[in-house]
């Protein structure tokens, strides 16, 4: 039975849709919140005796607490942690592994956004045992697949049309996201932008995300209250205008630890594939190796954000925190590579803004200022969402005076680790990333749209015989899509390490472009634009081109278009 809504019975409008979703995702912040006390009191407090410092105002205590035992029992928890994890999420809905974030995008570009319903409840529970028995990872994952698995499954219960679902699994990933961290115009930013790896944005979804996040943000403030997560000084600004010539430092430097973060990331991810184990076990090796690091250094455990004030308030010694800025993508890695469930947003602004605490101690500069801005840096760079990342760093520890030198940083840090992972196999920490909106599947039927308007627009050889084709076989059938007349419809892309050429002078008065008897190209597809063929027009690398052939000379287009 499809669920009906709305004031005629057709489907709720977007306001409804919003508000529903707005509540959705502070009930599941709200929920995850109380899950992860309770698991980290149950495996950490009460069996391993250990306590890490808390946020204030999440109403912990920033002092850890090692009980009668030490550190030994925590090996245990966390190694029994990942033991149920690997079960649970194995058994149930194996798509919940990971760090989350990276299921929600893929299922974007490749899934029309559909998610199982049952996506939202294991994803909770398993984040909330890997998180809460020690486990270096964040809740960032976990909230944006959960709420995220609301937003779809919302949508497939009212019959809404897969443009439809996919924009409210975005929607429901922003509030769940704006009530976790407190950040409504960040969160709404992040998941407009996470979707691309180039800067580029799914602005058709940015105002309904930014609304759902206000609301959920609004609801989640009436039980914890809506002061930043984070505690920081009055004043941010340097006292000296030269100082501020650090800033550049720590961006190149943010640059450089971004590359590797993601490289530490996956090449872990690849290596626990590889072992000859069953894949319940694996995140009871991951938490159990991972452990290994808590004993040597028990502040990369868990999110770490008690650890994260402590540097804002300059707390912590040069060597502790090299050690952490090296330590923690590792840790991270173990725990979420191996198959653990959690997310890697607090990991990896743990590490930045370990990277700007000790930046700040070796060049005697306050710890707050470069701390916070490092935490936005190395995850700006590390995952390719500049503008989102200085937002929610902005709003979670409410350093707004900070927005120029964190900007400079940001910037610096994202060119730096986009020139550098050409070089390396993995460039951002999420790998279901397409490069722009052009690439994404998801968009491939405005681009069919298109060159069907085109087709029925332009005058083509035989015209009248085209006839009509329905937009939802053609994208079915694939690429190439036959058409009435033995002619078919090919789209080629020009190879990156093609040499710009000119287009071929049959080309004009809004004809084809001729490439042989019965071949022409319809229109070229570049960037987001579409470009109608002309004399003079010079195709460039990566240009999509919409063409019109035969069967016959399919062949000889193919080896064509290969050899641009």
């Amino acid at each position: 039975m499809t669920l009906r809504l709305g004031r005629w019975g057709k489907r709720p409008s977007l306001v409804l849709d919003v508000v529903l979703l707005g509540v959705a995702g502070a009930a599941a912040a709200q929920l995850f919140t109380a899950l992860l006390g309770a698991t980290t009191r149950l495996f950490l407090i009460d069996f391993a005796g250990y306590r890490p410092p808390g946020l204030p105002d999440e109403g912990g205590v920033l002092r850890e607490v090692i009980g009668p035992h030490g550190l030994w029992l925590i090996p245990v928890a966390m190694a029994l942690g990942g033991l149920i994890v690997g079960v649970l999420v194995q058994r149930l809905a194996p798509e919940t592994e990971g760090h989350g974030t990276d299921t929600v995008v893929h299922a974007f570009h490749r899934s029309d956004g559909a998610l199982r319903a049952r996506v939202t409840p294991v994803k909770l529970l398993a984040s909330a045992i890997t998180i809460g028995s020690g486990g270096a990872a964040g809740r960032e994952g976990p909230i944006a697949l959960a709420s995220a698995g609301v937003g779809s499954w919302y949508a497939s219960a009212t019959g809404r049309s897969r443009a439809d679902r996919r924009r409210l699994l975005l929607v429901g990933t922003a509030a769940g996201l704006a009530a976790i961290f407190r950040s409504p115009v960040g969160a709404a930013l992040f998941v407009v932008e996470v979707l691309y790896a180039d800067v580029e944005f799914e602005a058709g979804a940015l105002l309904p995300a930014l609304l759902a996040s206000i609301i959920a943000y609004a609801l989640n403030g009436v039980f914890v209250g809506w002061r930043p997560l984070f505690r920081v000084p009055g004043d941010l600004l340097l006292a000296r205008s030269w100082d501020n010539a650090w800033y550049v430092v720590l961006g190149v430097s943010a640059g450089l630890v971004a590359t590797m973060v993601p490289l530490v990331f996956y090449g872990a991810r690849d290596a626990f594939r590889l072992l000859k184990i069953r894949a319940e076990l694996k995140p009871a090796l991951g938490g159990l190796l991972a452990s290994g690091l808590v004993l040597v250094c028990p502040q990369v455990l868990g999110g770490g954000y008690g650890w994260m004030q402590e540097a804002i308030d300059g707390h912590l010694a040069v060597g502790t925190l090299l050690a952490l800025v090296l330590l923690k993508p590792v840790a991270m890695s173990m725990t979420v590579s191996s198959g653990g469930s959690g997310g890697v947003f607090a990991p990896t602004l743990f590490t930045g803004a370990m990277l700007g605490g000790l930046l700040a101690a070796v060049t005697h500069q306050p710890a707050a200022p470069f701390v916070i801005v490092g935490m936005a840096a190395v995850f700006a760079g590390s995952a390719h969402v500049p503008v989102a990342t200085l937002m929610m760093v902005t709003e979670m520890t409410g350093g707004y005076s900070l927005l120029v030198p964190a900007a400079l940083t940001v910037t610096l840090s994202y060119l730096v680790q986009r020139r550098l992972g050409v070089y390396v196999k993995y460039q951002s920490l999420y790998e279901a990333q397409v490069q722009k909106r052009a690439d994404s599947p998801a968009h491939l039927a405005e681009h069919l749209k298109i060159a069907l308007r085109l087709l029925k627009q332009r005058s083509l050889p035989g015209q009248s015989d085209v006839g009509h084709i329905d937009l939802l076989a053609l994208l079915q059938t694939g690429i190439p899509v036959e058409l009435p007349g033995n002619r078919r419809l090919v789209l080629g892309v020009l190879r990156p390490q093609s040499a710009p050429r000119e287009l071929p002078p049959a080309a004009e008065n809004g004809g084809l472009a001729g490439l042989g008897d019965n071949t022409g190209i319809l229109a070229v597809v570049r960037g987001e634009t579409m470009v109608m063929p002309q004399r003079g027009m010079t195709l460039e690398p990566g240009d999509r081109v919409i063409l019109v052939t035969t069967a016959g000379e399919l062949a000889d287009l193919q080896r064509h278009i290969d050899q641009w």
